[in-house]
C-alpha cells in the first residue's frame, strides 16, 4: 500500500484533528459520505484500526512501514507505545516540521527529498533518518532555500517547539537536545491500542 496522496480533509473528518498531515480544519465535524452522520455502534476492532490509521496518516508512513516500526519498539525495553511514538517523532521529516520550518510533514518530507537539508553539516535526503541527541539540523545555504524556509517560518504548523528541540531564527539552525517526551507530542492518539492492534500480526 502506497503513501497517501489523496485528499486530506476527507481523512481529518474520518480521523478528527491531525496537525501533521494537513492545517485546515474541516467545517463538518462528522465523517465524509452517505451514512457519515449515522454511524453505528463501532467493534473494538474498529477502534483499534482507526487509532492506527491516524499515526499512519499524521506521520505519512505506509502500513509496511509502520509495522517495521512496531516491531523495533518491541525490541526496545519499555512502553511499547511510547518507544513507538517516539520512533516516529524523531524522524528527520517530524524534526523539520516540529522545528517549523514547513507547515506539515509532508511538505517537510519534499523539502529533505529536495535536499535543502543538513545534518551535521552533511545532506541527507532520506526523510524517515532517525534524529539522535545532538544533531544539528540545519539547511543548505543558499537564497532560494533561506526564502523558502523563511516564510515556512511565518505560519509554522504547531506554536510550541517540543522540550526536546532548539531553534535559532536568526541563523536557521536547530539541535536535538534529547528524545521526546510523551506529553509533547501533539497527536491526540492512544498508543496502546495501536500496539493491540498489531498483536496478532507483528
Amino acid at each position: 500500500m502506497s503513501r497517501y496522496r489523496g485528499p486530506r480533509l476527507r481523512i481529518t473528518r474520518r480521523l478528527g484533528e491531525l496537525p501533521g498531515l494537513s492545517r485546515k480544519t474541516a467545517r463538518r465535524a462528522y465523517p465524509p459520505g452517505q451514512h457519515g452522520q449515522n454511524r453505528k455502534k463501532r467493534s473494538e476492532y474498529a477502534i483499534r484500526l482507526e487509532e492506527k490509521q491516524k499515526l499512519r496518516f499524521n506521520y505519512g508512513v505506509t502500513e509496511n512501514q509502520l509495522l517495521r516500526y512496531v516491531r523495533k519498539a518491541r525490541r526496545v525495553a519499555g512502553s511499547t507505545g511510547q518507544v513507538l511514538l517516539q520512533l516516529l517523532e524523531m524522524r528527520l521529516d517530524n524534526t523539520i516540521f516540529r522545528l517549523g520550518m514547513a507547515p506539515t510533514i509532508p511538505a517537510a518530507r519534499q523539502l529533505v527529498n529536495h535536499g535543502h537539508v543538513l545534518i551535521n553539516g552533511r545532506e541527507v535526503n532520506i526523510a524517515s533518518y532517525q534524529c539522535r541527541p545532538g544533531d544539528q539540523v540545519t539547511i543548505r545555504n543558499n537564497d532560494r532555500t533561506k526564502k523558502m524556509v523563511e516564510a515556512n517560518l511565518q505560519y509554522p504548523g504547531l506554536a510550541n517547539l517540543p522540550s526536546h528541540l532548539e531553534f535559532d531564527k536568526n541563523k536557521l539552525e536547530g539541535k536535538v537536545n534529547s528524545v521526546i517526551e510523551r506529553e509533547w507530542v501533539a497527536l491526540q492518539i492512544n498508543e496502546l491500542l495501536v500496539v493491540e492492534y498489531y498483536s496478532r500480526q507483528a
